[in-house]
């Protein structure tokens, strides 16, 4: 123990979530067996776990580097990815492994029907977002995508609309989407959309963090899961403070015999978590 006494407990409900630990153990297999293997863009938004697997051999590729790429091994991260996507893999002889999450496979295929059905699709999410290019995908590129209300403009919207949610959405500000729109008379057939494991994570990091002088929240400056999870942690506790690595942490935020709570996002690696907790208990 350090020279400040500091008292680190991990919050054991952070961590990966189910569809990366899975996008993960696929990877680790091939990479295990000495087998090539690229990733079509960043596998989880994490840049230390990145680095990680691309130290074990993993080669992440961009979307044009794929669009070259013959007869390789490519893996489809839990994101999911558009239809192009799959015909480009066909096209160019791709052994695909794909990991895509089974939750965000089925939300893909209700976007699909919805708009083959003729209902005009809105999606909040983030512009650019893997898992949201690849719902864009399933309506040729033709729903709305929007992060906040002044985005949109009601007055050329059409009276009746079709949303659904990135699956790492915050549900309360969906909801809050969800009951403005009606009050401009917006008729809005609601889909929920948002991952449970990760509506579910809200909650428990807002208790986790009420029992705690000082909270270090570990995750990916891409993660949008990340921004929501610490968003909750620094209402709950002021003394929250985001971090990426540990060379990120500053001794100055605690003091003496500081109790301090560490969670960390659906996409933060548990190894990540217990490298921070073991750097603050040698403060």
């Amino acid at each position: 123990m350090g020279e400040l006494g500091l008292k680190v407990e991990i919050d054991s409900h952070s961590g990966f979530c189910f569809g990366v630990i899975e996008a993960i153990k696929r990877v680790e297999f091939y990479l295990n067996r000495g087998e090539k293997i690229y990733c079509l863009g960043q596998i989880v938004h994490n840049e230390e776990e990145v680095r990680r697997l691309e130290a074990k051999g993993m080669i992440t590729i961009s979307y044009e580097e794929f669009k070259q790429l013959k007869n390789a091994k490519v893996l489809f991260r839990a994101h999911g990815e558009p239809p192009e996507s799959y015909d480009i893999a066909h096209k160019n002889n791709i052994d695909l492994v794909d990991a895509s999450c089974p939750i965000v496979t089925k939300l893909q295929e209700r976007v699909r029907r919805a708009y083959l059905n003729g209902e005009k699709v809105y999606i909040y999410g983030k512009p650019g977002h893997p898992e949201v290019v690849g719902l864009l995908g399933q309506t040729e590129h033709k729903a709305v995508v929007f992060q906040n209300m002044e985005e949109l403009d009601i007055e050329k919207m059409p009276r009746e609309i079709t949303l659904f949610s990135q699956t790492t959405k915050s549900k309360v500000k969906y909801n809050e989407i969800v009951k403005k729109l009606q009050e401009l008379g917006i008729k809005v057939k609601v889909n929920n959309t948002i991952c449970r494991e990760v509506a579910n994570r809200q909650p428990e990091v807002r208790e986790f963090c009420k029992h705690y002088n000082k909270v270090v929240f570990v995750a990916g400056k891409k993660s949008s899961n990340g921004k929501v999870l610490y968003s909750v942690c620094k209402n709950e506790n002021p003394n929250a403070f985001f971090v990426s690595s540990i060379d990120e942490i500053n001794k100055e935020w605690f003091n003496k015999n500081d109790t301090v709570g560490i969670c960390g996002a659906t996409s933060t690696p548990q190894w990540l978590m217990q490298k921070v907790k073991s750097y603050i208990e040698s403060l």
